[in-house]
């Protein structure tokens, strides 16, 4: 492995986080509208349902745009992404083009694996990669607080 490519793993997010709920309704919450405007976005950021478009299949649209205030400012972030593999309720893997913040544009990938465990679900996502460690810990927040909203949404 060259530096480049040791530096681009390092800058990639994993996370494993387990929810109390089964594995098919963890699934659908990723990929219905409905369900990602609910909870999809971290702590002061929304996703409005209008701005949600889910095709879930090989090739199909992820998209959303997250909505914030930034110093009295209304902001955007588009998320635009691709489905490069679609098998329910195990796997959700996207090419993903983000815009984070104004002049930035990220291309990575999203992957979500579904373990069923009996009921509950651990879930491991893996994403990037990103420019810095800074992306990636921001990413891990923004992240951590959007699944104790997804956490409400199961209940």
């Amino acid at each position: 492995m060259n530096a480049e490519q040791n530096t681009r793993k390092s800058h990639t997010l994993t996370m494993t986080r387990d929810f109390d709920a089964p594995r098919e309704l963890v699934f659908k919450a990723f990929t219905d509208p409905d369900q990602l405007a609910a909870w999809f976005g971290p702590v002061g950021v929304d996703s409005p349902r209008d701005r949600i478009v889910v095709e879930p299949r090989v090739g199909g649209a992820w998209q959303l745009v997250m909505v914030y205030e930034e110093d009295g400012v209304a902001k955007e972030s588009p998320v635009d992404a691709v489905i490069s593999v679609y098998d329910p309720p195990s796997l959700l893997v996207a090419a993903q083009r983000a815009e984070p913040d104004a002049g930035v544009t990220l291309q990575l990938e999203m992957r979500l694996e579904f373990e069923d465990l009996g009921g509950r679900t651990r879930l491991h996502l893996t994403q990037g990669p990103f420019d810095s460690t800074e992306w990636v810990e921001m990413t891990r927040e923004g992240w951590g607080t959007s699944f104790t909203k997804l956490d409400k949404v199961l209940a």
